[in-house]
């Protein structure tokens, strides 16, 4: 699958893809704001009177035409994956690899396997649910530029909605000695095409909710992805970076550990993903290095890591079944509350039955369910999260609280997203609604009366 100038589907069943809640949520906003900007344009600027009023309103249908670009282009052109079954064409190179049981093939270099897609993905940065597709080495540009269009878009809509708002609500606002009266039956000096009733007032607080929670959140997203492409990395490889650290340090080797996909400056990473094409450079299996080091010098990092992780891991037995839910009820209050903010799956088990936990929290753990060697002929083992309460003593891990860095992203995205939208939800209540304030003092009792009187 190659990367395109217009959206293509490889087959039917990528339309799928926006068969999930991340899709629907995330063309759900920018439908919302959009519909709601181009109304509020016709309401506050008639685009047909001044030539300012045009121009606003075709940069408002520039940013919706380019951020549906980048976004279905990021959706279904894909990351670009790793063929089933490679190999390097030097045999000798297999033993700098790690190989995949999933796909039967060894994994290139800066190629990740992903649970969700079921493939290796070339240059894997993250998988993301709002475009339910990875981000990876085709697609990395379309999704770092809706990143950066969506933020613009929400803010140019923002400033609509703002404007729109004040715009009709200052004729119609009287101010008393206590009171404050909006009347949104009075009569206009200048009526708009569109009339500004009350629903459309309450659509226009709702919208820019929205907006503002948009653009805080993909902005921080935003900002987080450029931090990596300046430096030719991604989320993943910044994380095994920093694990490299931290073992050089922990076994005092004296290595020096270089990133070898740095080329040295910030404008040559970022023409390495952005290219004028649409099309990154490279063949998504070989790499430019640094001069100190070869193609399978982050790979070799990797597998040191991966018989460290091996080491450092502890083994535990189950005590109780337990069936793989999301949020069980039966293991305890604070297991449910504190269940890892992840699409990850969670591994039932039985009674009696083995794990090797690599990393974890106090509730939750991270690791593979240990199984015979009839059960690995069957079926494949995934590493999982499941509950704590496994065996009847305690054992301190070494990796706790530690979890990747595209993780902590969408999560940190999502809250702040969260919070922002509350907070403007909250203004909007008190915007929307009668408000009394009683004081023992000498301040003045406010409250917003909204009539529609004969």
């Amino acid at each position: 699958r190659g990367a395109c100038s217009l959206v293509r589907f490889e087959n039917l069943h990528e339309v799928r893809r926006l068969c999930h809640w991340g899709p629907i949520i995330a063309l759900s906003v920018i439908a919302i704001c959009s519909t709601m900007a181009i109304i509020d344009s016709v309401i506050w600027y008639w685009p047909l009177d001044t030539t300012a009023g045009s121009i606003n309103f075709l940069m408002l249908l520039n940013w919706t035409v380019l951020i549906l670009y980048n976004y279905f282009n990021a959706m279904f052109v894909g990351p670009g994956y790793i063929p089933l079954g490679w190999k390097p064409e030097n045999p000798k190179d297999t033993q700098f690899l790690q190989y995949c049981r999933i796909c039967q093939g060894y994994k290139a270099p800066r190629s990740h396997h992903c649970r969700k897609c079921n493939r290796c993905v070339m240059k894997m940065d993250h998988h993301c649910p709002w475009i339910n597709n990875c981000c990876g080495h085709l697609n990395h540009a379309y999704f770092t530029s809706f990143l950066l269009l969506a933020p613009l878009g929400c803010s140019h809509a923002a400033f609509i909605f703002v404007m729109t708002m004040y715009t009709q609500l200052y004729e119609r606002i009287s101010f008393g000695w206590s009171t404050v009266k909006i009347d949104m039956s009075a009569v206009r000096q200048f009526q708009p095409l569109m009339p500004f009733s009350v629903p459309a007032f309450a659509a226009t607080l709702f919208a820019l909710g929205l907006a503002l929670g948009t653009t805080i959140a993909v902005g921080m997203l935003f900002f987080i992805q450029m931090k990596v492409i300046l430096r030719n990395k991604t989320s993943i490889e910044s994380w095994i970076e920093e694990k490299a650290k931290d073992r050089i340090q922990h076994y005092q080797t004296g290595e020096e550990f270089v990133f070898p996909y740095d080329l040295g400056s910030r404008w040559l990473n970022f023409k390495h993903v952005f290219t004028l094409s649409g099309t990154p450079r490279g063949n998504g299996l070989e790499w430019p290095v640094h001069s100190k080091c070869h193609q399978y010098t982050l790979t070799i990092e990797q597998l040191k890591q991966k018989a460290d992780k091996r080491v450092r891991s502890v083994q535990y037995q189950a005590v109780e079944d337990y069936n793989g839910a999301c949020c069980p009820l039966n293991k305890g209050f604070r297991t449910f509350f504190r269940t890892p903010c992840t699409e990850e799956p969670r591994i039932p088990l039985s009674k009696g039955e083995t794990v090797l936990a690599t990393r974890g929290t106090k509730w939750w753990m991270y690791g593979d369910k240990i199984v015979s060697e009839e059960e690995m002929r069957g079926k494949i083992i995934f590493q999982l999260f499941l509950p704590c309460k496994l065996n009847s003593f305690q054992i301190e891990l070494t990796c706790l609280n530690r979890l990747t860095s595209q993780r902590c992203s969408m999560n940190a995205a999502l809250f702040i997203f969260s919070v922002a939208y509350l907070l403007v939800f909250l203004i909007e209540i008190g915007l929307f609604l009668s408000i009394n304030v009683k004081t023992k003092t000498n301040y003045i009792n406010l409250y917003i009366k909204i009539s529609n009187s004969e």
